[in-house]
């Protein structure tokens, strides 16, 4: 099934960024990202804490920018026919004025669904979501009219989605090493 996260049903100020993350925090966060429409009731017993204090700590986790909105993640396969495109792309130019109008449009563009600027042979990686293939080359005929600074580009058609991610990896997070997990190596001289 290739679900979409579309749009934030509420998007939310960030006030404080220097919280640090205990254990009890990184349950919340990973109990939201699997469900962000949980009640509190629910989430406070999932992390083994009481309403109050969890409602605080999700609260506290709000306003330091840890969770930035809450969506829906839809079944794209019951909204119309439609195919997923990856596309590798190089400028022409990598100049600060290319790359940020470059960006401009895909940031425009609503069927460029996601970009990321990479290391290697290519610039950038866009995902595409198109009707169908004669739509996507509409797309990207549009994109080299704009010109954006592309000198060219590689699709690639995704056939079947093997595997969605509904979130961050948290377990990266706990994998840090902290003052209280971290190995000491004693050093001998001799």
């Amino acid at each position: 099934m290739e679900q979409v996260c579309i749009g934030s049903i509420r998007q939310l100020a960030v006030e404080d960024t220097r919280l640090r993350l205990d254990r009890l925090d990184i349950k919340i966060l990973a109990a939201l990202q699997s469900d962000g429409r949980m009640s509190n009731l629910k989430l406070s017993e999932l992390v083994a804490l009481s309403p109050t204090p969890c409602l605080q700590r999700v609260r506290r986790l709000e306003n330091a920018g840890f969770i930035v909105a809450y969506g829906a993640t839809l079944d794209a396969r019951k909204f119309a026919p439609h195919i997923t495109v990856h596309t590798d792309v190089t400028l022409r130019r990598r100049t600060a004025e290319c790359t940020q109008r470059f960006e401009r449009y895909v940031r425009d563009e609503q069927f460029i669904v996601e970009c990321y600027l990479v290391s290697g042979g290519f610039d950038y990686v866009l995902k595409v979501v198109a009707r169908d293939v004669d739509h996507y080359r509409g797309i990207m005929e549009d994109m080299l009219a704009a010109e954006v600074g592309v000198d060219r580009f590689s699709s690639f058609i995704s056939l079947q989605q093997i595997k969605q991610s509904r979130g961050f990896p948290l377990g990266l997070v706990s994998a840090l090493p902290t003052t209280a997990n971290r190995k000491t190596r004693a050093i001998r001289r001799g």
